[in-house]
């Protein structure tokens, strides 16, 4: 039969104690030399080790900060996580962190539960705030920082969506391409579904292009192919522009299986600038957001806020413009 794990409370009946004289020993508080003795003994002979994490809890400062993330598998996660992941470490933190598998309920009590366990800060990669954020963010009193969406009335770190948007718009009307299709997400992922989608139409319709159909698929590989599919069945255009390099990778997967050839007969454009992006022939034209340095940045400055020091409430991560192989300039 497995041994019963010796508790706190344990150690201090067989001292012949109260609890919260092991817990001051634990903590360094004042004990008699006799009891010390007494304590130590016990916690030799039993090998007994201290549950740090939740002695922590406890504390004023717990050196432990929530991290919460829609998804740990995709790559601009994983970059900003591991970013962010180290940054604290570096600084004395310990992350904790939780994948909710984008259910947003699961999202909201995690926010919850990360606050009631006493954490010093919380950071959440966003894919969309809804009012139910919003009013719960109002009551938290630690930091919270939002990674990835602008949080009104709060603190963010955000790509430049708009930006980068616009200046692939303008990209596509120099390399005279004119039926084109926007290939984005719901607009309620108001960096990506709305204002990365905003910026590529402006881009566009100041290069005098104005036509443009607008394809709604989510973020998923095989829910975009089958997207694609559909699509190629009714018409052919001569450039996708895609709101991630995930949909940009599986339209040309399903490119590839129609045996249309790209940038040849389609050209293709994505954003997230992923390693496997250099890898495909030919390589995918796309925009790369630092998201290693957004990791970081979220850190700094929720350890900033933590130390009660003035930072900017929203600050934007900036881009690298990578032309790839995947635009034909149909001029």
């Amino acid at each position: 039969m497995k041994e019963k794990k010796l508790t706190m409370k344990d150690i201090a009946e067989m001292a012949g104690v109260g609890k919260t004289t092991v817990s001051r020993y634990f903590n360094g508080g004042y004990v008699k030399e006799e009891t010390k003795i007494k304590i130590k003994k016990i916690i030799d002979q039993y090998n007994y080790q201290p549950n740090t994490f939740a002695q922590s809890l406890k504390a004023k400062e717990t050196k432990i900060i929530g991290v919460i993330a829609p998804t740990l598998t995709s790559t601009t996660s994983s970059r900003m996580i591991s970013s962010l992941n180290r940054y604290l470490k570096k600084e004395g933190y310990t992350p904790l962190i939780i994948d909710t598998n984008y259910n947003q309920l699961e999202e909201l009590s995690a926010i919850e539960k990360l606050w009631h366990m006493n954490v010093d800060g919380i950071v959440l990669v966003a894919t969309e705030l809804t009012m139910a954020h919003h009013t719960l963010s109002k009551k938290l009193d630690i930091p919270f920082v939002v990674l990835g969406q602008e949080m009104k009335e709060g603190y963010s770190i955000v790509n430049d969506d708009y930006d980068a948007g616009f200046e692939v718009g303008k990209y596509a009307g120099k390399m005279h391409h004119q039926k084109i299709i926007y290939l984005g997400v719901n607009a309620k992922d108001e960096a990506v579904g709305y204002r990365r989608r905003k910026g590529v139409l402006d881009g566009l319709k100041q290069s005098g292009i104005g036509n443009v159909k607008v394809v709604e698929t989510d973020f998923t590989f095989d829910k975009t192919r089958k997207v694609v599919s559909e699509l190629l069945k009714r018409e052919l255009p001569s450039l996708i522009i895609c709101a991630t390099d995930n949909i940009a990778l599986a339209t040309f997967k399903e490119l590839k299986e129609n045996n249309i050839k790209v940038p040849e007969t389609v050209s293709l454009i994505g954003f997230g600038g992923y390693e496997i992006s250099k890898l495909i022939t030919p390589s995918l034209c796309t925009i790369r957001f630092d998201n290693e340095h957004a990791g970081a940045l979220a850190g700094e400055t929720l350890l900033k806020l933590i130390k009660k020091e003035e930072v900017e409430p929203t600050q934007k991560i900036h881009y690298q413009f990578i032309k790839g192989g995947s635009v034909d300039n149909k001029a």
